[in-house]
């Protein structure tokens, strides 16, 4: 299989983390793949074979051929139908709110057709997407639907854009309350701005990317335990890391490491 990133022009990188695309047919491809989340919303275009999403053991859906995908706040199994290429916009934490067009809540844990989110622009943009025959003519082509739509929105909000930063620059080992004190805003005010702008709450996604950071410390082999891991992610204690590692990725740490852990992180933030 064939994965590659790329970085978005320096206006955009507020908004977009990167692009990325992975081809390759579904023999190289894992039978059922367990993505995690990452604090990311991603705008997706299957120009391969669609995939198939599991809602749960026994029932599944098609998803839609273009789509944005909300906030993860559990795991998302796919698998390939067939050959893949993708091609996707992954989004900064709350850097898809300029371009919604409904509530980033309602977005949770679903694909949501361009269609439906951009109407005959989104219908547009899908087809010059799925036509472009590279991965730069797909990234000038979306970056130029971006920057239209981004000369008549508000930004993120200031409070809600400094609060990330800080969150990931802890590895969401902060607090809420420290971080309500911190940027100088009430809790409840902090958690209606997060609600808006990113689909997640400030606990939420801090427990994400503490969870991400534990992750990549799974795929470079940086531990020497559970509870070298729980420790370096300050977690209470081995239970808590387990508890909140089962409650993201289905699985413990043991059950969830090897291939599995591999495809999950092209699919999501990590590096």
């Amino acid at each position: 299989m064939d994965y590659q990133t790329f970085e978005p022009h320096k206006d955009l990188s507020d908004f977009v983390k990167c692009y990325w695309t992975l081809e390759g047919p579904k023999e190289a491809m894992p039978h059922r793949q367990r993505i995690v989340p990452d604090g990311c919303m991603e705008m997706i275009f299957h120009y391969g074979d669609l995939y198939r999403q599991y809602l749960d053991d026994d029932y599944s859906i098609i998803q839609p051929r273009c789509f944005v995908f909300g906030q993860l706040t559990r795991p998302l199994e796919i698998e390939p139908t067939g050959e893949t290429g993708i091609f996707s916009v992954r989004f900064q934490p709350g850097g898809f709110m300029p371009f919604a067009a409904i509530s980033l809540k309602e977005m949770d844990n679903k694909a949501i057709a361009l269609e439906q989110l951009f109407g005959k622009d989104g219908l547009e943009i899908e087809s010059k997407i799925l036509n472009a025959g590279t991965a730069s003519e797909r990234i000038r082509l979306i970056e130029a639907f971006l920057m239209q739509r981004l000369e008549d929105t508000t930004m993120t909000d200031r409070i809600v854009k400094s609060t990330i930063h800080t969150i990931i620059t802890a590895n969401g080992q902060l607090p809420v309350n420290k971080l309500s004190e911190q940027m100088n805003i009430n809790r409840r005010q902090l958690e209606r701005k997060f609600s808006s702008n990113v689909g997640l709450s400030p606990k939420q996604l801090s427990k994400v990317v503490r969870l991400q950071a534990a992750l990549k410390m799974l795929l470079n082999r940086q531990f020497t335990s559970l509870t070298t891991l729980a420790y370096e992610g300050e977690y209470y204690d081995q239970a808590h890391f387990i508890k909140d590692f089962k409650e993201f990725t289905g699985r413990t740490p043991k059950e969830f490491y090897g291939e599995n852990l591999k495809m999950s992180l092209f699919f999501s933030g990590s590096d």
